[in-house]
């Protein structure tokens, strides 16, 4: 795609939702090369001969930071248009590290980093594994999001999946116990998503109350639970999930709380 081309919103939007017609052309063209694993965007080959012979073309066909599932060279392509988003349905998920101001007074500085360091890597791979986008870190959470052309259109249901399995990845419902104590929030709906410039450079993300709700779910949330909202609850089995009221930044909502439950002896100092 030519520097400043002009991308209409609604192919933006087909981009996003996996159904746009050069995305289509491109799985059919390169599919047929070996081998697993490849581009979810575009389907070229990371790995055996396909892979090795597009790795000596260029290095923008190999993996992008914010998913290795796509390759920089259809990010980078997208990033290149003078239009550089589109409104679309999207799941996010916060996590984040509960009481890590305290944490941190216990551990010393060195030993809580080390933890943090091991939440990064262990939550990078987990949003990875599930096909969400990494969106950032920011401090002591890690926030990702789920895009339809990479989760299906089942997202918000895919997006609480990798909320329990961070959480497991964590040591809840382990005969140890959590390793660190983690709350997090998941909401679905309308978001922009697309490149926001950076001064001379420019960052894919996305922006829009969706994300603001589940940034304050996860900000409410205690050690062990997983709040999700109506939206998502759609899309899941939640009779007997608790049901709690809550008073929002600019908003009145109800939220479902799911329990991981947090066993050995670790427990107590997460609970």
């Amino acid at each position: 795609m030519a520097n400043g081309a002009k991308v209409p919103e609604d192919e933006w939007r087909a981009c996003l939702l996996g159904t746009a017609r050069h995305m289509v052309m491109a799985r059919r063209t390169f599919g047929i090369l070996p081998s697993n694993p490849r581009c979810k965007f575009c389907s070229i080959p990371f790995r055996g001969p396909g892979g090795f012979v597009f790795r000596h073309l260029s290095e923008k066909f190999g993996p992008w930071d914010k998913n290795p599932n796509l390759c920089r060279r259809c990010v980078i392509g997208l990033g290149s248009a003078e239009v550089m988003g589109a409104e679309v349905d999207v799941s996010f998920l916060f996590a984040d590290v509960r009481r890590s101001s305290d944490l941190a007074r216990q551990m010393g500085t060195l030993e809580f980093t080390r933890l943090m360091q091991r939440f990064y890597a262990v939550a990078t791979e987990v949003l990875f594994d599930h096909e969400a986008l990494l969106d950032k870190f920011v401090g002591d959470e890690v926030v990702g999001f789920f895009l339809p052309f990479m989760a299906g259109e089942d997202h918000a249901r895919v997006a609480v999946e990798t909320a329990r399995a961070l959480f497991d990845a964590a040591g809840y419902g382990s005969p140890d116990g959590p390793w660190i104590p983690l709350g997090a929030g998941v909401h679905t709906g309308s978001a922009f998503v697309g490149y926001v410039s950076r001064g001379e450079a420019s960052e894919f993300t996305a922006l829009g109350d969706t994300i603001n709700v589940a940034a304050h779910l996860a900000a409410t949330a205690a050690p062990g639970e997983i709040l999700i909202t109506d939206a998502v609850a759609a899309s899941l089995e939640t009779e007997d999930l608790e049901r709690r009221h809550l008073s929002l930044k600019g908003h009145e909502l109800d939220a479902l709380v799911i329990r991981l439950e947090a066993r050995g002896p670790a427990a107590a100092g997460v609970a």
